[in-house]
């Protein structure tokens, strides 16, 4: 199995797939790697839905960020406030009530040049990965549908912007985002139809539509192999029995179709897998991750999952 043995040296990761394969759960797994290795880490929620704070067992966390553990900071995405930080360290517009409220003024800007919000989102992360003391910043970031236009919308406004302040940013901007050295993304699927049909889809539309590497696929909530191969044919002989009730141990029968049933899924998500690993670009690494079941949702949940991760990737 290929390992991305650097990816936690980049300076950005950007976490992403469909709806509900856990992409905060890998975030917020990677971070916890980062950090246990001594790397100043920043794992930014970009929906701001609180899934990131709730898994990582702290209390809400908004645009300013807050240390959470040593060497880990969380931080939520807000539009507005990035653009008064922008309008404040580059503009240097010290006072925003000069310029009206500044949700309108926003949203005045993103109707007239369509990717404002985007870039406003992208262009924090690359700041905070260039400028600031982090050696990491991880982004929780949107599910398929919208990641490619975030990806994107640096290159396509520099083509619209030729000189000044702006375009000088969006250069080292894009020097960063397109370094697959410093930027990768991470497209976590789980071993399911649709996240994996739209795992191979992502990775393609990221490969064409942008110049960003993709540095790994994780496959989340991988059912663990109950038998051997030497025991599986026990456990097989056994489920052909067919004792009399009475003659059976307690729970015998319920045993048997419970772990019959574990067996099918397995199996039907092996197959999902063996789909995914044919259909992604050869040599992209594919990391595994167990299913935890209801510890995945608390913080010694994620930390199995990240020791999982290290295990897997080698770190």
């Amino acid at each position: 199995m290929s390992t991305p043995l650097g990816l936690l040296d980049r300076r950005l990761l950007i976490v992403t797939g469909k709806g509900g394969v856990g992409k905060s759960t890998v975030s917020a797994a990677l971070a916890e790697c980062a950090a246990a290795r001594g790397r100043r880490t920043l794992v930014c929620e970009l929906d701001a839905k609180g899934d990131l704070a709730r898994i990582l067992g702290t209390d809400p966390v908004d645009y300013s960020g807050r240390e959470v553990r040593p060497d880990l900071v969380a931080m939520t995405m807000d539009t507005e406030q990035s653009l008064a930080e922008y309008l404040k360290v580059q503009v240097k517009i010290p006072f925003l009530g000069r310029i009206g409220p500044l949700a309108r003024v926003l949203e005045f800007v993103a109707t007239a040049a369509p990717g404002v919000r985007e870039i406003l989102t992208i262009g924090k992360l690359a700041w905070e990965a260039r400028e600031s003391d982090y050696d990491l910043v991880i982004a929780d970031a949107t599910a398929t549908g919208h990641i490619v236009g975030q990806l994107s919308s640096p290159a396509a406004i520099r083509d619209l912007v030729r000189l000044g302040m702006i375009r000088h940013q969006l250069d080292w901007m894009l020097e960063l985002l397109e370094d697959p050295s410093k930027t990768s993304a991470i497209v976590v699927a789980t071993p399911e139809e649709m996240p994996v049909v739209e795992t191979m889809e992502l990775v393609g539309r990221v490969r064409d539509d942008t110049h960003i590497d993709v540095g790994a696929a994780v496959v989340n909530r991988v059912l663990p192999a109950p038998f051997t191969a030497a025991e599986r044919p026990v456990f097989d002989t056994l489920a052909a029995i067919a004792p009399e009730e009475d003659c059976s141990p307690p729970g015998f029968f319920s045993a048997v179709e419970a772990t019959t049933h574990a067996l099918r899924r397995r199996e039907v998500g092996s197959s999902h897998l063996r789909r995914l690993r044919e259909g992604l670009p050869k040599g992209l690494p594919v990391l595994l991750l167990p299913e935890i079941f209801d510890a995945a949702a608390t913080h010694g949940g994620i930390d199995l999952i990240a020791a999982a991760l290290a295990a897997e990737a080698n770190w």
